[in-house]
């Protein structure tokens, strides 16, 4: 009985004892001085981006199954954003480069992606929580080199530099709740087309009439922007534009999608994909004529280089 009555107050000895320690931790922590963490919110210039190299090769040598002898593929993307905030006023500025590459033994070489991409916004906060700005809108969209058309022979002459090039400018609300989405919503907005080569504009391409150089069109328009993190090791870029025209077919809106995934493998290597959607009403390339709108998608994935751009802020 005796070592059970000793047993019982050790116990209870040791309880208080450890209930004793845990009191004066918090009163410790409770009363040491706090250090302030670096006020982030107030930034005035924040900048950062990714690059990524993807390459591919395969050679085949009486394979027979068949395939080409020989194929190359390189493929390139740069996205580079520059924001600035100070007050009352945001100015959002984003840049997209992509150019592939692709060489078979049967096709020889070709391109298999080309674009070149400026997005800038600049807006005025109008409400107190700090979401919704009145915001001018300037976009800039082309390619680099010539493209063709390879369903037919021989093949022909589609695009080419600034033709076409689409430069848009509105007016309207922007909606963001944080740097990594924004809705951009403007009933008031002029998009130009550019044809600079006059081949192209000779044979009255992406709805210019034969021999014009340029097209302007008055309409709605909308742009959601999306940046996240999937998981720890997946990153998505996202962009969806939605234009109609008032004045010819305001049902057909033209929607410009682009999708971007990084799969990190280790500090300097990733997987990456890109999925990409096009609908314009006036590019009549397509169909059995080859006068026909069509959806047209690219599809591109690889594993190769991937380098994060340094994100700086500075006051």
């Amino acid at each position: 009985m005796k070592q059970i009555f000793f047993l019982f107050f050790l116990f209870i000895g040791v309880h208080v004892s450890a209930q004793d320690l845990v009191v004066n931790k918090l009163r410790a922590e409770t009363a040491r001085t706090i250090k302030k963490e670096v006020d982030t919110s107030h930034w005035q210039w924040k900048s950062g981006g990714l690059f990524s190299f993807t390459l591919s090769q395969g050679s085949l040598s009486n394979w027979a199954s068949g395939g080409d002898n020989f194929s190359l593929a390189a493929n390139s993307y740069l996205n580079y954003f520059f924001y600035y905030k100070h007050g009352r006023q945001s100015w959002d500025n984003n840049v997209d480069l992509n150019l592939g590459y692709v060489n078979t033994t049967s096709s020889g070489g070709r391109k298999n992606d080309d674009r070149m991409d400026y997005l800038s916004k600049w807006g005025y906060k109008i409400d107190s929580t700090g979401r919704t700005y009145l915001t001018g809108l300037f976009n800039f969209r082309s390619q680099f080199f010539d493209g063709y058309n390879y369903g037919v022979r021989p093949a022909d002459l589609s695009s080419s530099f600034l033709s076409p090039a689409y430069v848009v400018t509105s007016i309207g609300l922007d909606f963001k709740n944080t740097d990594r989405f924004s809705l951009f919503l403007s009933p008031f907005t002029s998009r130009w087309t550019l044809i600079a080569n006059n081949y192209l504009s000779q044979k009255g391409l992406y709805g210019l009439p034969k021999g014009a150089h340029s097209l302007n069109e008055f309409g709605a328009f909308a742009t959601i922007n999306f940046f996240t993190k999937i998981g720890q090791n997946i990153g998505y870029k996202g962009r969806l534009d939605l234009f109609s025209n008032y004045a010819s077919d305001p049902q057909n809106v033209d929607v410009f999608m682009t999708n971007q995934f990084s799969f990190k493998i280790n500090k300097n290597f990733s997987a990456t994909y890109g999925l990409d959607f096009i609908y314009d009403d006036n590019v009549r390339l397509f169909g059995g004529d080859h006068n026909a709108p069509g959806l047209q998608l690219k599809s591109l994935i690889g594993i190769g280089f991937l380098k994060p751009l340094n994100l700086r802020k500075r006051m």
